[in-house]
């Protein structure tokens, strides 16, 4: 369960204390006892969570939460390792200021699985809420966290030269974190918007290239070797490169993917969402890897980590997942990964991506996201399902996939994906060619497809 909404419209005390308690009956019904509470720097987040400890507390289940802000995977993180039975996070991830939210973790430290979403969405308001127990322990999460990320890297990889890297939390949860894994490295962590702030600098908290002008400046005025931003919760990363040129996700993904098998030497499949790179294709193909290929949402993804061994999956978004980790997205975990690839290989970020291309060919990419009226989006996709394309641009259609929305594959490997968004009137054109040009140019067309 992920539910999100604006605070004092929808995401209101009663409705929270509705859902905490449907939540706490599904943990009763299962006989589950453990509940670990984790919040974000969003407004009230800690007295939010502290509502939900209440209600889980008075329905006689032992309950721990967070001694402060912590981020989605330190709290997904410990729900496995201090066997819970389930995790609450209040946080709207990467929504801007207004919202707030509810999601659920599995003890397996992931996203709920349908079925539990389903158990509690169908208890919501059939008991009353219970209050008036305040009885819980308070945890450390992020310390617990903290450590848990210094045994993943190699930090001999860090104490070989003194360098700088930008670290950009965006007001959010991570803040502090980055600092913390590399505190006994030659690694100068420099921090930008490092304070709690719930309105996020009146800035949407996603790490895409439009939101992190100052990461991008940061970088090359500090000569760092790289420059990080992680969302409001923790879950994603945005890549700068040392030139201060913004990476795109797919490229970041294909560099952990990499990274993760040839460096990491984590053995197991591959799994990606139907928006994610044909670079991950390539590697698969090439490394002998079994690829799983997901509908967008990476709790597609976790559902394969839960069933299969995999050594890495994620999704175009930037948020992504390791095999040795925890079947969840991690940004902070990203990024360091990212850092050591660059230590390990004694190369620039813009030489890694050029030695990506080298082997694998070149690949770019960008997503243009429409505001549609009603259903005009959904109407858009359905048509096209109805009677596909066979050419684009001048450029010949050579397959189509309808995993989620539709998605149109050129003889090159190039490909573009409309796909109506589930939360909002917005339609979503993803598109990834191997020439740049070619990038713009089925954008145009594309957009001409809905009337823009």
């Amino acid at each position: 369960m992920d539910w999100r909404a604006v605070v004092a419209k929808d995401f209101t005390v009663d409705n929270l204390l509705k859902v905490a308690q449907a939540h706490a009956d599904h943990i009763k019904q299962k006989n589950g006892k453990k509940v670990i509470i984790g919040y974000d720097t969003r407004f009230m987040s800690e007295d939010f969570a502290s509502l939900v400890a209440e209600v889980f507390s008075s329905n006689g289940l032992e309950v721990i939460l967070s001694k402060n802000f912590c981020s989605t995977p330190a709290l997904s993180l410990t729900v496995k390792e201090l066997g819970a039975d389930e995790g609450v996070m209040i946080t709207a991830s990467h929504n801007t200021y207004r919202y707030n939210g509810y999601k659920i973790k599995g003890s397996y430290g992931g996203p709920a699985t349908p079925q539990i979403i389903k158990s509690v969405e169908e208890k919501i308001g059939k008991t009353s809420p219970k209050t008036g127990k305040t009885q819980w322990e308070e945890v450390d999460l992020n310390s617990y966290y903290v450590e848990k990320l210094k045994k993943y890297i190699t930090s001999d990889v860090f104490n070989q030269n003194p360098e700088r890297v930008i670290h950009d939390p965006m007001h959010g949860a991570t803040i502090g974190l980055l600092s913390r894994v590399l505190e006994d490295t030659l690694i100068d962590v420099v921090e930008i918007n490092h304070y709690r702030d719930a309105f996020f600098g009146f800035r949407h908290p996603e790490p895409v290239e439009k939101n992190i002008p100052l990461l991008r400046g940061k970088t090359v005025a500090e000569e760092a070797v790289a420059g990080i931003a992680n969302d409001g919760d923790g879950d994603r990363v945005g890549i700068v490169d040392e030139a201060g040129e913004y990476v795109n996700t797919q490229i970041v993904f294909a560099l952990l993917l990499l990274h993760t098998i040839r460096n990491k030497k984590v053995n197991g499949a591959v799994a990606k969402t139907i928006s994610t790179t044909y670079l991950v294709d390539r590697i698969a193909q090439k490394e002998g890897l079994k690829l799983y290929k997901t509908p967008v949402g990476f709790k597609h993804i976790a559902d394969i980590f839960l069933k299969e061994k995999v050594a890495f999956g994620g999704e175009e978004s930037g948020g992504y997942g390791f095999g040795f980790h925890i079947p969840e997205r991690d940004g902070l975990l990203s990024g360091l990964m990212i850092l050591e690839m660059i230590h390990l290989h004694g190369k620039s970020l813009t030489q890694l991506v050029e030695d990506l291309f080298s082997e694998f060919g070149t690949a770019y990419y960008k997503r243009l996201d429409l505001k549609v009226k009603g259903n005009e989006g959904r109407i858009l996709v359905e048509n096209l399902r109805k009677g596909p394309l066979k050419e684009l641009a001048g450029k010949k259609i050579v397959n189509v996939d309808l995993t989620d929305g539709v998605k149109f594959i050129f003889e090159n490997d190039g490909w573009v994906l409309f796909r109506a968004s589930g939360t909002e009137p917005v339609l979503r054109i993803y598109v990834e060619m191997p020439e740049k040009e070619e990038v713009d140019m089925i954008l145009e067309e594309s957009k001409k497809l809905t009337g823009g």
